[in-house]
């Protein structure tokens, strides 16, 4: 099988990011965006999707959060969508229900080639310390169209504003980890089209 390996880079007036990822991982991490809430969130989703995950973001935090966050996500999906190659032998679909104390949320992916987010959040609560949590919603339509996948996100319910994005963090790492794996049965790519 071939390394399942890949860079992503995006450096502008704004953003100087570098991603590395290595689908076939043991889920090791070292990220550092700034912003320690995202750093924290890609943290438990390298050590749950088993994804090894290297990313250093530099951004201009002192306008805004937004431009680095939707960048991380511009460049992991790149990331992702290059370690992928042509998707040959993948399962192509994942799903996780994940619990996290009173939180439940709900994940579920498609690798198809066809990028699309459904994005329903039920926590009300709009800032974890000085961090706007509506900026995930960002980050994941940039990483789901550069990462050419379907992913639908429910947090279904829950009253603590971290354990509710912990679990769509977690959730969407049990999801990208089936997704992501090679299927014994598997040939070629899981589509009756025969190219995703």
């Amino acid at each position: 099988m071939k390394s399942r390996k890949s860079v992503g880079k995006r450096k502008t007036k704004e953003t100087d990011i570098l991603v590395e990822v290595n689908l076939d991982g043991t889920g090791k991490y070292s990220v550092d965006t700034g912003i320690g809430f995202l750093d924290h969130m890609l943290e438990l989703w390298s050590k749950h999707s088993l994804i090894d995950l290297k990313l250093k973001a530099r951004g201009d935090l002192k306008v805004d959060y937004h431009h680095t966050v939707e960048d991380v996500g511009l460049v992991l999906g790149e990331a992702l969508n290059q370690a992928l190659r042509e998707r040959k032998g993948i399962r192509r679909y994942g799903w996780s229900y994940m619990p996290m104390d009173d939180t439940l949320s709900r994940v579920v992916v498609d690798l198809g080639g066809r990028p699309y987010l459904v994005y329903n959040i039920n926590n009300p609560k709009k800032k974890i310390r000085d961090f706007d949590v509506g900026l995930i919603e960002e980050f994941f339509r940039a990483l789901v169209t550069q990462a050419r996948m379907n992913l639908h996100i429910a947090q279904l319910y829950g009253k603590d504003v971290h354990h509710a994005y912990e679990s769509v963090f977690k959730g969407f790492a049990k999801a990208m980890r089936m997704a992501c794996e090679m299927d014994p049965r598997a040939t070629g790519v899981p589509s009756s089209k025969g190219v995703l």
